[in-house]
């Protein structure tokens, strides 16, 4: 328990570690976008993960998109996510969302996994939160890409 403990409180340190330092300056105001996600991963030290997603913002707008992401760390195993959640910040336009993000990762579980991730791309911010069904455990650091689907 200590343990697990310790990797969700060195994942939260790397997280608030990538946001921006800079200070934010008055810009259009933030459009308030979400997004639900399915995502299939599989890892052994080396993590790749496939998924989709819908993003959907305050305004109205939306977007289908394709997720994947590759990365490495003291990981293992193989799940699913099904209805998957995230929230972005500091997005003006729709397509500030899409691109790659620096992700860390904290996830375990048999069965039932879950998984919590924070992450950045510049100015804009993401955090994903699901859970599903597998195997999984571990700590790792990755680049999250999101791309309009075709």
């Amino acid at each position: 328990m200590i343990r697990q403990g310790a990797m969700l409180l060195a994942l939260a340190t790397l997280g608030f570690a990538a946001l921006p330092s800079h200070p934010v300056h008055a810009q259009a105001a933030d459009l308030g976008c979400t997004m639900k996600f399915s995502l299939t991963e599989w890892s052994v030290i080396f993590k790749r993960a496939q998924g989709k997603g819908v993003i959907t913002c305050e305004n109205g707008a939306s977007r289908n998109v394709e997720i994947s992401a590759v990365g490495a760390g003291a990981t293992v195993g193989k799940f699913k996510i099904d209805n998957g959640t995230g929230k972005f910040t500091h997005v003006h336009t729709l397509d500030d969302v899409l691109g790659s993000y620096v992700a860390g990762q904290a996830h375990m579980g048999v069965v039932k996994s879950g998984t919590v991730q924070l992450m950045t791309k510049g100015k804009v911010s993401l955090a994903l939160a699901g859970a599903g069904e597998g195997i999984n455990l571990g700590v790792d650091l990755s680049k999250f890409t999101i791309k309009a689907a075709k």
